[in-house]
């Protein structure tokens, strides 16, 4: 913390400067920030800094410009922080039960694991090209960037690798 130089911004804050209130605010917002993201989850931070800041302003007429401005701040901060954990705890909770339904995602395990033999079985570039574009979601542009292929090529090779898949997932009596 900059206590020598926050203070004399305080002091200045306090008898009316806004330019010197508005530095020292910002530049304690900054040390607030990381203050708490050492200490609270990361969607509380921005809140709990801007807490802290409000409360400066509204205490602003007891700081006593003979002390130094850092613990001030700190001591004002660990009490917010302190309040912040107080209501973290008492928030109410609820516990899940032991029998909670889960889907069974054996079934899409076992797919993707029948789709990955099948493309193995595929000339590289067509299992490429389907991968990239029918799995991935990339765009036929992307995929021919990424390939080094033309945009016909890839659109080739995923005409006839879908092909290839279709006639080899019926000769293995899986669903096409």
């Amino acid at each position: 913390m900059a206590d020598d130089h926050w203070r004399v911004l305080m002091m200045a804050a306090q008898t009316g400067d806004a330019t010197a209130y508005r530095r020292l605010l910002t530049e304690a917002s900054s040390w607030l920030k990381s203050y708490y993201s050492r200490r609270l989850p990361p969607s509380m931070v921005d809140d709990a800094a801007q807490e802290v800041l409000l409360s400066v302003h509204t205490k602003r007429h007891t700081y006593d410009p003979t002390k130094p401005f850092g613990p001030w701040l700190a001591a004002i901060a660990r009490y917010k922080w302190i309040d912040r954990l107080r209501a973290m705890r008492d928030s109410a909770t609820e516990e899940l039960p032991e029998d909670l339904p889960a889907r069974d995602h054996a079934e899409a395990v076992q797919s993707a694991h029948v789709l990955e033999a099948l493309l193995s079985r595929l000339k590289p570039a067509q299992a490429n090209a389907i991968r990239l574009v029918k799995i991935e979601g990339l765009s036929i542009k992307e995929a021919s960037e990424r390939l080094d292929q033309t945009i016909a090529l890839v659109k080739v090779n995923i005409h006839r690798g879908l092909r290839e898949l279709s006639t080899l997932a019926q000769e293995e009596g899986h669903e096409a």
